[in-house]
């Protein structure tokens, strides 16, 4: 029996949930900064609304999906403070198909979860359709080169941390209390960190935001507490008429041993941030 035989369409409720950096000044998710560039108010990071998806996920593969699971989320259109919105699941024999929508019927998102590598998955499939941002179009990120790398970047969430996330997130797992196993937001956050080695040749002042995420869970449960190692690498640059876009992949291993030297490859989380051109003085000041 196949997986769409098996189970039907997989649909949560809808949940509310939190800016939780309002209150960092000059960035999206600030009111003022998001409303002189065009949005609504600040933005929830994009990254909070994966975690709304796990209950269906664990239904559809089961507790397999923390440790070999993946999820690819495109964001079509940001949400505010406490917006409502409600996460679906379409089981699918290959791999699932995800969308979020508001109470409006806007929809905030669309992607795929598997388990396992989807060579097919949405970023997979949008990158690949993406073309290369013209030489000299860049002025934010004309710094940057694709086949950047950098080694050996320190990442980890400590379990204060996560608990502290635990009390606003938007679908508790036992697993997240119990196991320490980090909610996809959290590993973003974690390897977020490496975002200023990454971004250190991007020009100041942008304002950036989560274009689109991919989660892969290689050798998982991926847990608080723990020191990973990471590793990052430039894969594309992009533009439209209002962003400057860099997709990147940070593959990170669990520090293994006295010398803390990375093991084998546990986790990937791969990146399209993209920086409004309105928030630069290099495409708004003078010419």
């Amino acid at each position: 029996m196949s997986v769409t035989e098996a189970r039907p369409v997989w649909i949560g409720e809808f949940r509310k949930p939190r800016n939780s950096a309002a209150e960092v000044r000059g960035s999206i998710h600030d009111d003022a900064t998001a409303s002189k560039l065009g949005f609504k108010g600040g933005t929830v990071a994009g990254s909070i609304h994966m975690d709304q998806f796990v209950p269906g996920l664990l239904e559809i593969y089961g507790d397999r999906w923390f440790e070999i699971g993946a999820m690819s989320l495109y964001f079509t259109q940001a949400t505010v403070d406490a917006e409502a919105v409600r996460a679906t699941i379409e089981p699918g024999d290959e791999r699932a198909r995800l969308t979020m929508h508001n109470e409006a019927g806007a929809q905030i998102c669309e992607g795929t979860a598997t388990l396992g590598r989807d060579p097919q998955s949405e970023l997979a499939k949008r990158s690949e359709a993406q073309t290369p941002a013209e030489p000299g179009a860049l002025r934010i990120l004309k710094d940057l080169k694709v086949g950047d790398e950098h080694r050996d970047l320190p990442i980890r969430i400590e379990p204060e941390g996560l608990a502290s996330y635990l009390e606003r997130i938007t679908e508790l797992v036992p697993a997240y209390r119990d196991d320490k196993v980090l909610p996809p937001a959290q590993l973003v956050h974690m390897t977020h960190m490496t975002r200023k080695s990454v971004l250190a040749k991007a020009a100041q002042p942008s304002v950036g935001l989560f274009g689109a995420l991919e989660v892969e869970q290689i050798a998982g449960p991926l847990r608080a507490g723990v020191d990973y190692l990471a590793r990052t690498r430039v894969l594309k640059l992009t533009e439209s008429p209002r962003t400057e876009n860099v997709w990147y992949e940070v593959i990170f291993t669990a520090r293994d041993g006295p010398a803390k030297e990375g093991g084998p490859d546990v986790g990937r989380l791969l990146y399209l941030l993209r920086f409004m051109k309105g928030s630069s003085p290099l495409w708004t000041g003078p010419t």
